[in-house]
């Protein structure tokens, strides 16, 4: 395993941070996940409704 310098690993990670997914991102999957747990609710809930038959 050959040895990095600090600033060379500080380097690499802002260049990474860069490759990753912006703020868009993240608004994104934050949209999923919260539709996805409306959808959930509403699929556990709809079978505790009361029938009036």
């Amino acid at each position: 395993m050959e040895h990095h310098s600090t600033a060379a690993w500080l380097v690499e990670a802002a260049t990474a941070a860069d490759r990753q997914g912006g703020p868009g991102m993240l608004r994104i999957v934050l949209i999923v996940m919260i539709v996805g747990c409306v959808l959930t609710g509403w699929f556990l809930l709809r079978g505790y409704r009361q029938k009036d038959d």
